[in-house]
Parts: structure tokens; C-alpha cells; sequence
């Protein structure tokens, strides 16, 4: 009995050992890629309308039940039809030309959609000193300066498709956009690097609060990005 209980206490010692080191610094930011299938969709880290005023709860909640869960069952039911092997997120998007375009449509979408969720709090944070905003003024002179950029990569995405920040193979910060789902993880993007900040300019995104106002979807969600996360992404990207 002794030996049983002794068992037992060292796995939850183990456990919450495990747990711990996950959370330091936020660095289980991007544990969701390297899981196995299926693939499961995260529970918002905030309430639907946690983020008003910015993005209304109504958007919210169909944006996280409806489109981005679709993303996750359809891209579970493409990987049970068509591979035979376990992948992790990461390998599919890096790996995506050799899968077919469902594959690559909501397998992106699921990626997309999981960063995007958690570069978001309510009433946002501030850019602190450190290795972010560190990164930022070198790669872009400026916050403003990176703000602007971001913003007309938002903007200038015609049609559906994703803003990025993200850190190229020499480890640099980098702005640019996609369409549709792609990310700049994928082997067919025209941009290439590990994202670290993401920002969802699909209508799905903002329409029933702004209708074709995108500017001021775009003006407004920098008031509620995570900073901490997205610095957290960064010190991960560069490992």
C-alpha cells in the first residue's frame, strides 16, 4: 500500500512539474503544434465578449464555433482519409505542398486561427522594454513604423487572407501577408518564416461589427494584442 501511494505521488509530482516548466514565460504558446492527432481546437483563453468594444461577442463566438472549429473537423477528417502517418502541425504546414488543398486549407486555418486566439486579451497590453520591443525598433525604426506597416499589410491583402509579424531563417523580424489560410510556415508561401503575431482579415473576422470598414477593425485590434504572448512567440521562434 505503502509502495502504491509512493507511486502515486510521485506522478503528480512529476505532473505538476511538467506543467510548470510548460507555463514559464508563456512558453506553451505553441505546444498546439507539435500535437498529436487528432488535432483539437483550444477553448478561448478570454469570454466571447471579452474583447469588446473592439470585436463584438456575436463575431466572437461564431468565428470560434463555427468557422474556426469547421477548420479543425475538416482538416481531422482529411488527415483520417488521406494520411496514413501521424504529422505534427508544424511538419503538415512545412510540409504542405505534398498534401492535397483541404489538407492545406484547414490545416491552415486551424494554425491560424489557434496563434490568432492567443495574441488577444481583454483591454490588450503594453509594449514593454525587452527583447520584442528590442526586436521591433530594429527591424522597423519604430513601433509606429511597425504598426503602419502591419496595417498596410492588412490592408493591401486583397480579399481574404492573414497580416503577419513574423521571424525569417536569419532570425529577423519580418511584416507580409497571405491569402486565404496560407501562413508563412508553408513550403508554397511566397513569405517564409515562423509566425509570431497574426491578424485575420477575412470578413468572418469583423463584418457584423464593421461592415467594410477593415481600417477600423485593423485601427481598433491593436488595442487588445497580447504583447506578452507575442514576445513569448518570438523567444520560441528563435530558439
Amino acid at each position: 500500500m505503502a509502495s502504491t501511494n509512493s507511486r502515486r505521488k510521485f506522478i503528480a509530482t512529476g505532473m505538476k512539474g511538467t506543467m510548470a516548466l510548460s507555463l514559464v514565460n508563456g512558453l506553451s504558446a505553441f505546444s498546439y503544434q507539435n500535437q498529436p492527432l487528432p488535432f483539437l481546437q483550444s477553448p478561448l483563453p478570454y469570454a466571447y465578449g471579452a474583447l469588446e468594444p473592439m470585436i463584438d461577442s456575436m463575431t466572437m463566438e461564431i468565428h470560434h464555433t463555427k468557422h474556426a472549429a469547421a477548420y479543425t473537423k475538416n482538416l481531422n477528417d482529411a488527415m483520417a482519409a488521406e494520411v496514413k502517418e501521424n504529422k505534427s502541425l508544424e511538419n503538415l504546414m512545412r510540409n504542405i505542398s505534398t498534401f492535397s488543398a483541404k489538407i492545406r486549407n484547414n490545416g491552415g486555418g486551424h494554425y491560424n486561427h489557434e496563434l490568432f486566439w492567443k495574441c488577444m486579451q481583454p483591454a490588450g497590453s503594453s509594449l514593454h522594454d525587452g527583447m520584442l520591443k528590442e526586436a521591433i525598433i530594429g527591424s522597423f525604426s519604430s513601433y509606429e513604423n511597425f504598426k503602419n506597416k502591419l496595417s498596410e499589410a492588412a490592408m493591401t491583402r486583397f480579399g481574404s487572407g492573414w497580416a503577419w509579424l513574423y521571424v525569417d531563417e536569419k532570425k529577423s523580424l519580418q511584416i507580409g501577408s497571405t491569402p486565404n489560410q496560407d501562413n508563412p510556415l508553408m513550403d508554397i508561401s511566397p513569405i517564409k518564416g515562423t509566425p509570431v503575431l497574426g491578424l485575420d482579415v477575412w470578413e468572418h473576422a469583423y463584418y457584423l461589427k464593421y461592415q467594410n470598414r477593415r481600417a477600423e477593425y485593423v485601427s481598433n485590434w491593436f488595442n487588445i494584442v497580447n504583447w506578452k504572448q507575442v514576445e513569448n512567440n518570438l523567444l520560441l521562434a528563435r530558439r
